[in-house]
């Protein structure tokens, strides 16, 4: 079975800290992936807030997710607190990715993820060019 890799950059220009709260845990006891995904959309809109935006105006663009890989490196517990780092990397012309390591209070990792973002223009329902604006503030520089 092929396993996905995700590529962490070398430094994050964000980061928040999370708490796991009861309602997060599955059956195992632990962290399920579907809270997961809820505390890197809370990252995700912590780190454009951060930058003076949202997911609907980037710029003057909205956002769309077009995909999600997460890699479980750990488990999570009721009480921890996960410090989420986020960096924005690989632009193209009509969106990026976003980066995330998720770490607990001891400094062990729980998981790496990945979103990859699309400009999108809600009104007319098409994929948008990335503003050139909001590429300069988001890009995570080495």
């Amino acid at each position: 079975m092929a396993r996905i890799q995700i590529d962490l950059p070398a430094s994050y220009s964000f980061q928040t800290q999370l708490l796991i709260r009861i309602t997060d845990l599955n059956y195992g006891g632990h962290l399920g992936n579907d809270a997961l995904l809820s505390l890197l959309h809370e990252a995700r809109v912590q780190f454009l807030l951060q930058h003076g935006y949202s997911e609907l105006d980037l710029a003057g663009a909205g956002l769309i997710m077009s995909d999600v890989a997460i890699v479980y490196k750990g488990e999570g517990f009721y009480g921890d607190t996960l410090t989420i780092q986020v960096a924005a990397t690989d632009f193209n012309k009509y969106g990026f990715d976003l980066v995330y390591l998720l770490t607990n209070q001891n400094g062990k990792e729980v998981a790496h993820a990945k979103t990859g973002m699309l400009c999108f223009d809600y009104t007319i329902r098409k994929l948008k060019s990335v503003p050139e604006e909001a590429r300069e503030r988001l890009e995570t520089k080495a």
